[in-house]
């Protein structure tokens, strides 16, 4: 069996395996059931390799051993795999976060809020402009602004945008309603996305036929995107300027109105 050199480097990144494991293991999917010296053979992999390289993937849960002898082996469904390796994903997600929240009630998170408030330089709000970098870091400092709003946000995009963003918009909006703060949202796009938006949110939103991406909030910060198109690498900058900030918001008042 010639197995193709971009085959098994992408199903080694996909699956973390290394490059004997990889071959091992497609060949046990190609035969079905096999020796070790018929996976040496199919594989190409050294027969002194291939019986730790097997006792590797049973203890990963892409081979089992057949009973009965001779000791033969059998590969695991791609799709049992797949499935285990989600699970395994996902509980290591939910750990992580569990791990995370409790950061906050211990010693050296309250260190670290005091290094931040009351270093020897410290951070003054009124004195940030920042560049933000990436999907994840725009959302993250977008939602602590808008919830921590106190007076009014301004929220221009396109329906899209909104639509992917869902989640986020949608609870940050309802945080925003209950402490009776005002929401202005003008969206660009498709007609029909943008009314089933508005009537999800149960909120009147302006069609807007300006292709640009900002939040404003309190007329006092403002966040717009320097990329049209939603990637893992948007870039966006923050401004904590009065001036700009009031400024943007009296040109998105005469946009809608």
């Amino acid at each position: 069996m010639i197995l193709k050199e971009e085959l098994v480097n992408k199903i080694k990144d996909y699956f973390d395996l290394n490059i004997y494991e990889t071959k091992v293991w497609l060949a046990l999917l190609t035969k079905g059931t096999a020796s070790a010296g018929e996976i040496a053979s199919l594989s190409g992999v050294p027969r002194s390799r291939t019986y730790d390289v097997l006792e590797s993937l049973e203890k990963k849960g892409f081979a089992l051993v057949k009973l009965g002898k001779p000791v033969k082996y059998m590969g695991v469904k791609p799709n049992i795999i797949l499935e285990k390796l989600k699970n395994n994903v996902r509980k290591d997600a939910e750990d992580k976060v569990v791990s995370l929240s409790n950061l906050k009630s211990t010693e050296e998170y309250t260190q670290l809020e005091e290094l931040y408030t009351v270093g020897i330089n410290p951070v003054k709000r009124e004195d940030l402009s920042a560049s933000l970098k990436g999907r994840s870091n725009i959302s993250n400092h977008l939602r602590e602004i808008l919830e921590n709003a106190e007076k009014e946000v301004i929220i221009c995009t396109n329906a899209e945008e909104f639509k992917m963003k869902e989640k986020l918009f949608k609870e940050t909006i309802e945080l925003l309603g209950k402490a009776k703060i005002k929401v202005k949202i003008a969206l660009s796009g498709n007609d029909a996305l943008i009314k089933a938006i508005s009537e999800d949110l149960g909120i009147k939103i302006k069609k807007i036929n300006v292709d640009a991406k900002f939040f404003i909030v309190d007329k006092k910060e403002i966040l717009f995107y320097l990329t049209k198109e939603s990637t893992k690498e948007d870039t966006a900058i923050w401004l904590n300027s009065d001036f700009f900030s009031t400024a943007f918001a009296d040109l998105f008042d005469m946009a809608v109105n």
